[in-house]
């Protein structure tokens, strides 16, 4: 005789099931290095502290990782792929020379790959000025061979040829792009304001194509910089500005306003779904941080709700626009202090889901650099610390993949 399952069984077991089924995330890669887990002070061989990530026209992901030993001394870093089956190879380790200055760039930061499928990062220190030194910018093949350093950063009179670079992309005419938050011909305090240079892949020059002024006029000390729908870049400098390759203009297109007289700030992060740019935004001295949206000419800004209004908002890697059509980030700190994952709808800004897998125990480590979107909707990320490793071994820092049921690109 068939029996029936009482409803409340069946309401118990559908939970457990989906409980089940929450995605998690999984450590593809896992950066060890040796000595005891407690003391965390030795040499990386592979490199510690994985920052940046993309996934390279081939399908296989390249990053860099800041640093080849953790303690005492954290210079060096190296640049690394990972196949989508997990198969680590390492490219390159930045080395401090017979001089000890790291002439060839120290700690790796910023990745992207060029129009000739060769792999462009720069250092945050290292080359002319050393120690520390301004950094480089390098370009390598995707094999690890043809290593090159493109251009010492203040190796011209004053830095007129930037200093610190914050932002780095592929642009639509084929050049590469990027900003740097001090140097240049302009005036602010303490030298330059900061400036937008140019790469040809072709011959490898460099170019300043735009100096930040001064301190009140098209902003200063730029910090981002994104390819928008027409061709054109965009970036922040205090307001956003855009900068067209093909005829050279510079302009500003949004002050951000005063709310409850109160000054805001914001950055443009992605083109969105209606070819909008979004960003996320704060107010100063306002506990809280929130999505934005505004027209590529700067008009009908939209400032959502903060999303978060934890410990000023938390510290948020760069959005990604998913093909569910909504916006993925990681957060450094999160909830938790070591890290979340979430989502926020583009339509009013809030949080649609949150996974928060990151701790000093986790399998994936804790504190993301940030999250992006491979080929098959999965998310790939990394952590800049811990991780699971062997006795005599410790973790510092994973390459994660996170299943979170998105379509493919």
């Amino acid at each position: 005789m068939k029996r029936n399952i009482p409803l409340a069984v069946l309401f118990a077991l559908l939970a457990s099931s989906a409980f089940g089924a929450s995605p998690k995330p999984v450590a593809v890669y896992t950066f060890t290095c040796n000595g005891s887990a407690f003391w965390r002070i030795g040499p990386c061989p592979n490199g510690g502290i994985p920052y940046s990530l993309l996934q390279g026209s081939n399908g296989n992901f390249y990053g860099n990782a800041q640093v080849s030993s953790e303690g005492r001394s954290n210079d060096g870093g190296t640049i690394f792929s990972v196949t989508p089956g997990g198969k680590f190879t390492l490219l390159h380790t930045f080395r401090p020379g017979l001089t000890k200055t790291y002439p060839n760039g120290n700690n790796p930061g910023l990745l992207v790959e060029g129009s000739d499928r060769k792999l462009y990062g720069t250092t945050i220190y290292g080359g002319v000025n050393s120690p520390p030194g301004d950094g480089v910018l390098f370009r390598v093949n995707k094999n690890g061979s043809g290593f090159q350093v493109v251009h010492k950063f203040c190796s011209e009179t004053n830095c007129t040829d930037g200093s610190g670079v914050t932002a780095l992309v592929a642009g639509a005419d084929g050049n590469l792009y990027g900003t740097t938050f001090a140097g240049g011909t302009g005036s602010c305090s303490g030298g330059g304001c900061g400036t937008i240079f140019k790469v040809t892949p072709s011959s490898g020059a460099y170019e300043v194509v735009f100096s930040f002024p001064n301190q009140t006029t098209d902003g200063y000390e730029p910090t981002s910089l994104i390819l928008g729908p027409d061709r054109s870049l965009y970036g922040n400098s205090g307001p956003l500005f855009r900068y067209t390759p093909a005829t050279g203009v510079f302009q500003i297109i949004l002050k951000f306003p005063l709310i409850n007289g109160l000054p805001s700030l914001g950055t443009a992060e992605v083109v969105g779904p209606t070819g909008n740019l979004y960003g996320l935004y704060f107010v100063a001295g306002t506990s809280g941080i929130g999505l934005f949206e505004v027209a590529v000419d700067g008009s009908n800004l939209q400032l959502f709700p903060f999303y978060n209004t934890i410990d000023g908002g938390g510290s948020p890697g760069q959005l990604i626009l998913a093909r569910d059509g909504n916006f993925w980030l990681a957060d450094y700190n999160g909830s938790t202090g070591y890290g979340d994952i979430l989502s926020l709808s583009p339509s009013d800004g809030t949080v649609l889901q949150t996974f928060t897998p990151f701790s000093t125990s986790a399998a994936v480590g804790a504190y993301p650099a940030g999250i992006i979107r491979a080929k098959d909707g999965t998310l790939w990320g990394t952590t800049t610390d811990f991780g699971h490793a062997s006795k005599g071994y410790f973790a510092a820092g994973t390459v994660f993949r996170l299943n979170a049921g998105l379509p493919p690109r």
